[in-house]
């Protein structure tokens, strides 16, 4: 997501670097990278997950498929009913799309319960709300029809900020309004129906190590310690934490007896959108489970257009890095998704991704522009009431036949 700054003058910049030559923030030691795997949050012992390690991920779906098959009285060898996942991806403001979709599938009356929900940045924000369900849909609204640049972040001096600052905000205002919805009733709400064999995972990217944490917010909801609730939203903080415009979120860990800290940043620095490591094969965890291969159904709302949007780019440094950047997250996210329709082949699940059309045109006066949210809001809901078009196949990828 693009965010935009006033250009300093000159001598500002010089004066900035004046103050910040010797300025550093100061921060606890960072996790040697031999003992990353070894770290433990609010001494939780499935609280997060690495990619790259899916034996623990594997067993954390295995017994969730015990506790839903505990919850359904299936027994074992029996049949489970077809899962259902989603997948919501990054996009900034055009997470509106995403809510607009989820509220309007409410209203045409399919809208399935999810056993699984997966959010990066934005769509870490919608996650909650949507693994929650129909209950929450007027929560889900309000965040994003009658949110403001004012409830996300406030803009710091642009020069010192950038000299001898984490970022070029403050998001003190976005860490208000998660708190204000992921409360209490939220969280024991959460960890109610991980109990039934749900799960809900969020994505941030741990930047020392520079590798994406897949974070278990049931497992936390239902860790019942009391600093949970506040772990879960600053988990949600750190995924829509963009890199250098928001501040990195810190977390306090343990490892081999020590104390350490690490940097994490928005989830989409690793990946747009995400359902589960390619190494994971989900019919191992339900072999193991004593369960049969089940049907599922995969969804993936991009909160975002598939092509980048068009702009007649200034002959100077920073607008063409820029342009480039934005280049480069867009064609990351289609490929995220060329991976996740990968996965669904493997499993033999369905696959229908949702994204925001060519047909959606709004004037976007700034970030996170109310007006702006709310009509691309009333796009996606307008489209899901409907019965939504979903893709069958990434771009480019002729439909599957099933």
């Amino acid at each position: 997501m693009k965010i935009s700054w006033p250009s300093p003058k000159p001598l500002l910049v010089l004066f900035a670097l004046a103050l910040a030559s010797c300025a550093t923030l100061e921060r606890k030691a960072a996790v040697p990278p031999d003992l990353r795997r070894q770290t433990s949050v609010l001494g939780i012992p499935n609280a997060r997950f690495f990619p790259d390690q899916p034996g623990p991920m594997m067993e954390e779906q295995r017994r969730a498929l015990i506790r839903e098959s505990r919850y359904l009285g299936v027994a074992p060898g029996g049949e489970l009913p077809k899962a259902h996942l989603l997948s919501l991806s990054g996009g900034g403001d055009g997470g509106a799309f995403g809510a607009g979709v989820m509220v309007g599938w409410t209203a045409h009356g399919d809208r399935p319960t999810f056993k699984l929900v997966t959010g990066v940045s934005t769509g870490s924000l919608i996650a909650p709300f949507a693994f929650l369900g129909s209950d929450f849909d007027d929560e889900l609204t309000d965040v994003y029809t009658n949110t403001g640049p004012a409830q996300i972040f406030t803009r710091r001096f642009i020069v010192t900020a950038a000299l001898a600052e984490d970022a070029l905000s403050d998001t003190a205002p976005l860490f208000a309004t998660i708190s204000k919805y992921v409360n209490e009733r939220m969280m024991a709400r959460i960890a109610e129906e991980y109990g039934k064999g749900r799960i809900l995972l969020i994505q941030t990217t741990d930047l020392d190590a520079g590798y994406p944490v897949v974070w278990n917010i049931g497992a936390i909801a239902t860790s019942g310690g009391p600093d949970a609730l506040h772990l879960i939203r600053r988990i949600m903080l750190a995924s829509a934490s963009i890199p250098a415009a928001f501040p990195p979120v810190m977390f306090n860990v343990e490892a081999g007896g020590e104390a350490w800290q690490e940097m994490h940043v928005d989830g989409g620095a690793s990946s747009q959108a995400f359902l589960v490591p390619p190494s994971l094969d989900p019919r191992i965890a339900q072999a193991e489970a004593g369960h049969h291969s089940r049907k599922s159904a995969a969804y993936i709302i991009r909160n975002s257009r598939l092509t980048t949007e068009w702009s007649d780019v200034e002959r100077q440094t920073l607008s063409v890095g820029g342009k480039a950047v934005s280049t480069l997250i867009n064609f990351s996210g289609i490929s995220d998704f060329y991976r996740i329709y990968m996965e669904t082949r493997r499993t033999n699940a369905s696959f229908n991704l949702a994204y925001i059309g060519p047909d959606f045109h709004a004037e976007h006066k700034e970030d996170f522009d109310t007006a702006y949210m709310r009509a691309l809001f009333r796009y996606g809901y307008d489209k899901a009431v409907k019965g939504y078009p979903w893709l069958n196949a990434p771009p480019g990828f002729a439909a599957a036949v099933r």
